[in-house]
């Protein structure tokens, strides 16, 4: 019988240092460790965490999951559940060793039935409820802070790929003749940011170049939250991974969207590239992250389509 300690931070400034030091102390024998990479977002669903997916991969029946404490794995109460019902098919055991849930049996299931434990799911909702409502409060201060940085002119969003000071240089080469791939070259960017910088120049330069076929025009999409957390944290090309940097948070309640300025071929790309969030085989889907990628999928078909 194998130990399986799962291990993750959400930034890349962050250590596992704390977790592992409860782990050491747990006296864990002959752990198989898997990490997830630096930065892999707890809105991410576990069963679709690269380091997560492959654990259960290798896991066997009698094996047990080893976390430090629980919102290391899930971030809400659906997550428990589905995760503890991956673990019941595989029949692997959970042990966490620190916080709430520690003293906990969440593996607990009626002899009969085989469902899980009323007692369990009722704890597990009620803890899993309140770590909500602290990461709720916190969403409304960040909130309520960035109104009131737009109140004083600040704009939210990551920063544009290519800063305002060099805008007006970009611009007049490209008006020089300067390609844009060379632009790229020149200042350490992708293609598609120097396309945003210079997107209200091209129709009427591209139209002067006898021959050659007008580009695609940026287009602004918006993407839901659940997408773009997804895509963040897959391995992008650099104009896709450009577009998704680029992009302007918005805030929608609990929830976020992201307002995504891209040619056409970049939203068909990123939209390919969520394509699990339907479900891949041996993983389930997540509704609310399928529903997600559905909405994208309408705004993305609704673009023209692609000439043959």
């Amino acid at each position: 019988m194998a130990n399986l300690v799962y291990k993750r931070v959400s930034t890349d400034q962050q250590s596992t240092a704390r977790q592992d030091l409860v782990l050491e102390e747990a006296g864990i024998e002959d752990p198989v460790v898997f990490e997830e990479d630096p930065g892999t977002s707890s809105r991410l669903h576990p069963l679709q965490r690269p380091k997560f997916r492959e654990l259960l991969t290798y896991a066997r029946p009698g094996d047990t999951v080893h976390i430090s404490e629980m919102f290391r794995l899930v971030r809400g109460n659906q997550h428990i559940l589905d995760v503890l019902d991956v673990l019941h098919r595989d029949r692997l055991a959970l042990r966490i060793h620190d916080g709430a849930f520690s003293a906990m049996d969440l593996t607990a299931r009626h002899p009969r039935t085989g469902e899980l434990l009323s007692t369990v799911k009722f704890m597990v909702q009620t803890l899993a409820a309140a770590g909500e409502l602290q990461r709720d409060l916190q969403r409304e201060l960040t909130y309520d802070g960035l109104r009131a940085a737009e109140a004083k002119g600040s704009k939210g969003g990551r920063r544009p790929a290519v800063p305002a000071a060099k805008t007006d240089d970009v611009r007049t080469a490209y008006l020089e003749n300067r390609s844009i791939a060379a632009l790229a070259r020149d200042h350490g960017v992708s293609r598609g940011a120097i396309r945003t910088a210079v997107a209200d120049l091209l129709p009427d330069h591209t139209a002067a170049e006898e021959g050659t076929p007008a580009p695609e025009l940026p287009v602004t999409l918006d993407m839901p939250g659940k997408v773009a957390d997804y895509l963040r944290a897959a391995d992008l090309e650099s104009a896709e991974r450009a577009a998704l940097d680029q992009g302007t948070v918005v805030r929608r309640g609990q929830g976020y969207t992201l307002r995504v300025s891209a040619v056409p071929a970049v939203h068909r790309q990123l939209l390919a590239r969520c394509q699990p969030l339907d479900g891949a085989q041996g993983v389930p889907a997540v509704p609310a992250q399928r529903k997600a990628r559905r909405e994208y999928e309408d705004r993305v078909s609704s673009l023209a389509p692609i000439e043959p």
